[in-house]
């Protein structure tokens, strides 16, 4: 990822009138997305192992930041550094369509999709990368199935300190991502009855799951040497926790979500989160304490959401209690309205959920898919188109 702290002027996306328009200020804290896509064959739904392949056909603008990931069946994208969900958009877009492209040259499809629909048994076919192959000799079976696909959005904050009590804030609202962004029911041929299988799959890794509530960042720094020392991480990139520091630019990273099935989708995660980074930035700096969510209430609530997704039901961390997982949604809007509004990012954002709310969440709409002819092929064919839809605003 590229540094994402540059302080840039905010242009609106989209105002409901001239004197919102007019009003909105500069969003303080800039973006970046990393996005995880799946490579089949589009007659089967199967993954094909032709990364490198796609890699160099790939052309245009946007081809030149498609990376490798862990398998040969996936590719990644890295965004560009962006202040304006808007231009967040193109770019996302734009590096879909490229890695579409040269997929389709081939004859295969780009899916953005949390899990192999076909399944993935045993050790994936590896990346030629040597940690990769450490990896699997150090971790074992634990690699086996794997190859899923997230999203991971970079909000640009340089100081560390604040980075880390940023993210205790963070802490009781990352199930409401994970559920919005659940993108990955359709596993191993069969509906897992999991909204994100992904998440289950993700779970396997020692480090993967939400964030402890860190004292201060050498708190912080403490528990990652020991997890060192203990072996539970080769590296600090297996660092898997749903928030972390980014060790190569100056963010915190979100990791809490399943790869969107659009490029608008993704936009309004991190746009969702980038809300959540200023709101919580603001009370840091305030002196308001974060809340001291339980260890075991947030991975249960965690669950909870891979479970249902956002169609179903949540746990409330704030009230204790099972609510309809668009109850919660709602209550992260109404935390996050004010540096919305105040950036005009407010109104794409919510044209997006209401959307959402009308079409289904991913995780639903890869289920209807099925639910026709319990055909891989037409999930996989409604994921392709979904891959490269433009909307937006």
């Amino acid at each position: 990822m590229p540094d994402v702290t540059r302080e840039v002027q905010f242009d609106t996306v989209h105002t409901p009138s001239l004197v919102a328009q007019a009003t909105a200020s500069p969003a303080t804290l800039t973006l970046g997305v990393e996005e995880e896509f799946l490579l089949v064959d589009p007659r089967t739904g199967r993954v094909v192992p032709a990364a490198r392949e796609i890699r160099a056909r790939a052309a245009g603008p946007g081809a030149d930041r498609l990376v490798f990931e862990l398998t040969q069946f996936q590719l990644e994208s890295n965004s560009a550094v962006h202040s304006t969900l808007r231009d967040l958009h193109g770019d996302l877009l734009e590096m879909r369509r490229a890695a579409d492209g040269a997929a389709a040259s081939a004859g295969l499809g780009l899916l953005a999709c949390g899990a192999p629909l076909d399944g993935n048994a045993g050790v994936p076919p590896l990346s030629p990368c040597p940690r990769y192959q450490a990896m699997h000799r150090e971790f074992g079976a634990v690699m086996d199935g794997q190859g899923v696909c997230g999203c991971h959005i970079h909000v640009g904050i340089a100081d560390r300190e604040e980075a880390v009590r940023v993210s205790n804030h963070l802490r009781p609202w990352l199930p409401v991502l994970q559920a919005l962004a659940a993108n990955s029911p359709i596993a191993d041929g069969r509906d897992t009855r999991y909204a994100s299988w992904r998440a289950l799959m993700m779970g396997r890794w020692p480090s993967a799951e939400p964030p402890p509530f860190f004292r201060s960042l050498r708190h912080y720094e403490s528990l990652v040497d020991g997890m060192l020392t203990g072996g539970t991480i080769m590296d600090r990139g297996m660092i898997y926790w749903l928030v972390r520091l980014s060790d190569h630019v100056p963010t915190l990273e979100i990791r809490a979500a399943d790869v969107c099935p659009t490029a608008g989708e993704a936009v309004m995660l991190a746009g969702l989160v980038r809300g959540l980074a200023e709101t919580a930035l603001r009370d840091v700096r305030a002196g308001v304490p974060a809340p001291e969510v339980e260890d075991t209430l947030l991975r249960a609530a965690y669950w909870r959401a891979a479970r249902d997704g956002v169609d179903g039901e949540a746990f409330d961390l704030f009230t204790g209690v099972r609510v309809p997982g668009w109850r919660l949604v709602d209550r992260l809007l109404d935390h996050v309205r004010p540096v919305l509004e105040n950036s005009g990012d407010w109104a794409p954002l919510t044209l997006q959920l209401d959307r959402l709310r009308h079409s289904g969440s991913g995780a639903a709409r890869q289920r209807a898919a099925y639910a026709r002819h319990s055909r891989l092929s037409d999930v996989a064919g409604a994921l392709m188109a979904q891959t490269v839809a433009a909307q937006w605003t």
